[in-house]
């Protein structure tokens, strides 16, 4: 009976996220009761009646003071008095280590929500972004997971490697809430005022002018034209699979489109088409990429949704206009705000709203004619996190499982597009027929590039670089390949020179540079968390190599003296091991360097250096031991394509530090593939490196391959 009814209930993943809402929810109501609490101690009258009657007054402020700090209570650090006392008071309960109890309640929310997200996406257990805010939340105790938690939110690059997470940024934007040590603040406040406009619905009367925030991210639009080719493939005609498309040719450079549709009825009528942000992918100042939307979330309003408004605004539409609003993920989202502005929908008339690969079912417009259309795959970790909305009317929702489990894959709106084609056509048909007063012939359209000024572009200016754009079997590719938020450890190890020239490839001008009597290998761990082809671990051997034409003994000490671009040794790369179909895409047919796929568990930011790769059967672990800085290791990267040799600029930026003494120890367990089997032939597992350079934060630039005529 017990097996039939488990079989029969809800998931496993849905009882924990109600769970963890109901947490997060008796959080809330233990912070509400601190503050109550606080503001009873602190109050003018209390204060009046301790000094007029002592005995009294006093005992009663005792016993608040001690609900308030003691531990059986609500914690050492609940004070919220907005200032004096009351701050010296949560002051010296930070410094005694002590955190309230409204903060272990939601790490406890927060963990069960983390073991939903497991339990539905394995592979997220790889995903940096995860394994940062797993450690975090995981520590040995309570408050160490609050304090470990609490330095996660400050730290700017932990919140570049949890941008891949950004769909469960609501349930993170309201535990930072609980932890914040003033909760009173300015910043926290925006922060929540944020959080509610997208986890519940904007602020009222959404305004540039009421929204806006001296100093931060005030949103704006520009109307751009759109290249000759995109030009070409917007959509002529109304309907719900064009809208899609011109949302697909748009997608990640911060722009949306408004077109004006003839219905059939011969009224003029408008469509706002916006697209979601794309993994991993940072877009200069557009508030439509990851890192931004975290920073909006915790730091100010959102500026995606404000942006979208003054785009709307400088098409001209006017009052009264009947309005459709198309989006994807993150998009979605966004005109799902605007739908549920009184003041919006009094100067429009929002007769559709329709979000793909965005949870609606828990938004309510402010019309209550809108009819709201979600079309979510189950296995789709953006829609899945917030959970199932309660019952609405007007609502339109496909909730399909799609062929694929892989994120973000199944996130793709390409994947969807194709999905409404072949797996689910009665959603599409559904939606056409919903979209009837749309269908009709495209008078008018319009691109606009949404803006936040707040902030330079990422990684300016060390990544404000001219890029172009090369197309790979994985898709286009902007180079150079930027990244915004990386760790790196070089394990360089003394082998032999015969052995080493065995695994170049067999040309005379590829000579390993010797070091006394042996050559130098280099195996390379990577941690990619933010970059522009996606988070990514690598793996790599190279061999340091001499100059290709005139090679002489002391090049490599010359070329320590030179600019990275005039160097003249360089490292021809063996074999590479990356964690996803991109990064191998752009390492073989654009740097020419042997890749494969190979997924591994890295962390190199702590004292002990971590990796495990079981697919590859290789693992380090150890500690760099001491270590004294060096200048910024720029590499040149070697790899052969054909007859020729390619030649590969890396610019790096961080405090890198060499360690000559590292107790860093490489096993071989069960290894296979082709890594494996070179770090075999030069037997490294059998020795320690000789040094290591680390670099546990730092920024990169890899430039297109140079194909030299050798």
């Amino acid at each position: 009976m017990a097996a039939h009814r488990r079989a029969s209930g809800p998931p496993a993943k849905e009882m924990l996220r109600d769970c963890a809402r109901d947490v997060v929810a008796v959080a809330e109501g233990i912070r509400e009761v601190s503050a109550r609490t606080s503001s009873v101690l602190f109050s003018p009258a209390l204060t009046s009646s301790a000094r007029h009657r002592p005995r009294t007054g006093l005992a009663a402020r005792w016993a608040l003071l001690r609900t308030l700090t003691n531990k059986q209570g609500l914690g050492g650090s609940a004070i919220v008095a907005p200032d004096g006392v009351g701050h010296l008071l949560g002051a010296a309960g930070e410094a005694l280590g002590r955190e309230s109890l409204a903060a272990l309640v939601a790490v406890t929310s927060l963990r069960l929500r983390i073991a939903a997200v497991l339990l539905d996406h394995p592979e997220f257990g790889h995903d940096p972004g995860m394994r940062r805010l797993t450690d975090a939340v995981t520590a040995d105790h309570g408050p160490e997971a609050v304090r470990a938690l609490r330095a996660l939110f400050k730290d700017r690059g932990a919140q570049r490697s949890l941008s891949a997470l950004a769909p469960i940024l609501a349930e993170l934007l309201a535990i930072r809430g609980l932890l914040d040590e003033d909760p009173l603040s300015d910043e926290t406040a925006w922060a929540l005022a944020a959080g509610r406009e997208l986890a519940a619905g904007p602020v009222s009367g959404l305004d540039a002018a009421h929204l806006a925030v001296p100093g931060r991210g005030e949103g704006a639009a520009q109307a751009v034209e759109p290249s000759a080719q995109e030009a070409r493939s917007l959509a002529t005609e109304g309907s719900f699979l064009g809208f899609l498309r011109n949302i697909d040719a748009l997608t990640g450079d911060g722009r949306v489109l408004v077109q004006e549709v003839r219905g059939p009825d011969g009224v003029l009528r408008y469509v706002v088409q916006a697209p979601g942000t794309a993994p991993g992918r940072p877009r200069d100042d557009s508030p439509q990429d990851f890192a931004g939307a975290w920073r909006n979330l915790f730091l100010t309003d959102s500026p995606y949704t404000r942006s979208i408004l003054l785009a709307i605004r400088a098409h001209g539409i006017p009052r009264g206009a009947d309005l459709a609003l198309v989006g994807h993920g993150e998009g979605g989202i966004a005109l799902l705000n605007l739908a549920q502005d009184d003041e919006f929908c009094r100067a429009y008339r929002v007769t559709h709203v329709v979000a793909v690969g965005a949870r609606a079912d828990d938004r309510t417009p402010a019309d209550p004619r809108t009819w709201v259309a979600g079309i979510t795959n189950r296995y789709d970790i953006v829609p899945a996190l917030d959970g199932p909305g309660g019952p609405h009317s007007n609502r339109y929702r496909v909730d399909y499982t799609g062929p694929t489990r892989e994120f973000p894959h199944c996130h793709l709106l390409r994947v969807y597009i194709d999905h409404l084609e072949t797996v689910i056509p009665q959603a599409r048909a559904d939606v056409d027929r919903a979209l009837a007063p749309y269908r009709g012939p495209v008078e008018r359209s319009r691109v606009y590039r949404l803006r936040d000024r707040a902030r330079p572009p990422e990684g300016y200016p060390f990544l404000a670089v001219p890029t172009t754009s090369l197309v790979t079997s994985a898709g286009p590719v902007d180079v150079p390949v930027r990244y915004y938020d990386s760790s790196a450890a070089h394990l360089c190890f003394p082998v032999d020179t015969d052995v080493a020239r065995s695994l170049l490839p067999d040309v005379a001008w590829l000579v390993p540079t010797r070091l006394g009597r042996r050559a130098l290998a280099v195996l390379s761990l990577y941690e990619h968390r933010c970059t522009t082809i996606g988070p990514y671990t690598e793996l790599g051997l190279s061999v340091l190599v001499d100059d290709l034409w005139r090679p002489h003994a002391y090049d490599l000490a010359a070329d320590l003296l030179r600019r990275a671009d005039l160097r003249r040794t360089g490292r021809y790369v063996v074999s590479l091991a990356v964690g996803t179909e991109e990064a191998r895409a752009v390492a073989e047919e654009v740097w020419a360097q042997p890749a494969v796929r190979g997924t591994a568990d890295v962390d190199l930011q702590g004292r002990e250096l971590r990796v495990h790769a079981p697919e590859l059967g290789v693992s380090v672990e150890g500690r760099p031991g001491p270590g004294a800085r060096c200048p910024e290791p720029d590499w040149v990267l070697y790899g052969r394509r054909g007859g020729s040799t390619v030649r590969t600029l890396v610019r790096t930026h961080g405090r890198p530090r060499i360690h000559a003494r590292p107790r860093l120890r490489l096993r071989l367990d069960g290894a296979h593939g082709p890594l494996a089997r070179y770090l075999q032939i030069l037997e490294l597992d059998a020795v320690r490196p000789g040094f290591v350079l680390t670099s546990p934060r730092f920024v990169a630039r890899r430039s297109a391959g140079a194909v030299l005529p050798r």
